[in-house]
């Protein structure tokens, strides 16, 4: 849902009807029933907002649903799945909570995960590159509780063995490599009636989901054969070819109006 409101109303102020989304989603193969819950766990989520015209429910994005996809888009489209521009920094970031707090330790070991960082240590935990947290600390108000710095490695120290022990790099070239094995054919069997709008949306969200829990490490302490950058050229192969013709079949199936941004149900 994320992957559709992202690429075709992302910084168009615009809101969607219930009946074009349901659609768009029957082509994909999911059922009305599955794609109302979704909207409306969504709304209740603070992700989307409701407007009605008539007789229709249209929905729209929150500034929350916007960073999150504007964080996407970097991801995907800027910053890459491989890290070949890494300046030996690394960000540190150490927490200390109350016992009693699980929920708000197991929030932040959560946002930390998504930002990049692994743990180095009980209470430390360390990303590549120069990360900021304090939207992260922030939003969970655990600013007297977290300490973070910029800081490099001293001389002797193994960072290779760093990673190894800090990150678990099968899980997370997994991921990877099952995105190649799924979307290898592909090419080859576009030309046989498929929905370019189907394969926009679904490759785009398959590899969202591979990059956003990888952490980008530096790609010389990597192994050899890592499999991030084939994996992302075929990604950009085929969201290429059906590219141009997804955003035709979007732009007919999709009613949309213009966003009352005051209104949020």
């Amino acid at each position: 849902m994320l992957t559709l409101f992202g690429r075709y109303l992302l910084g168009r102020e615009v809101a969607v009807s219930a009946a074009s989304v349901i659609e768009v989603f029957g082509r994909v193969g999911v059922g009305e029933h599955a794609a109302r819950s979704t909207l409306t766990r969504m709304v209740n989520r603070g992700l989307l907002v409701r407007q009605r015209h008539g007789r229709t429910m249209y929905f729209g994005l929150t500034e929350r649903s916007e960073r999150i996809l504007r964080d996407g888009e970097d991801r995907v489209w800027k910053a890459g799945a491989v890290n070949r521009d890494w300046d030996g920094i690394w960000t540190l970031l150490g927490f200390s909570l109350p016992e009693s707090w699980q929920k708000q330790r197991h929030e932040l070991r959560s946002q930390l995960t998504w930002a990049g960082f692994g743990p180095l240590f009980n209470g430390l935990w360390v990303a590549p590159g120069a990360t900021a947290v304090d939207e992260i600390v922030g939003s969970l108000g655990l600013e007297s509780h977290v300490r973070a710095f910029h800081a490099s490695t001293v001389p002797g120290t193994d960072v290779d063995q760093m990673i190894r022990e800090t990150w678990d790099l099968d899980a997370i070239a997994a991921p990877y490599h099952a995105f190649v094995e799924r979307w290898r054919d592909t090419e080859t069997e576009l030309e046989d009636g498929t929905d370019p709008l189907v394969v926009k949306l679904v490759i785009d969200s398959d590899w969202l989901r591979v990059i956003r829990d990888d952490p980008r490490l530096p790609v010389e302490h990597l192994p050899a054969d890592w499999p991030a950058a084939d994996a992302e050229a075929l990604f950009l192969r085929v969201d290429r070819r059906v590219d141009q013709e997804a955003a035709r079949i979007a732009e007919r199936l999709l009613d949309v109006r213009p966003l009352i941004a005051a209104l949020n149900d």
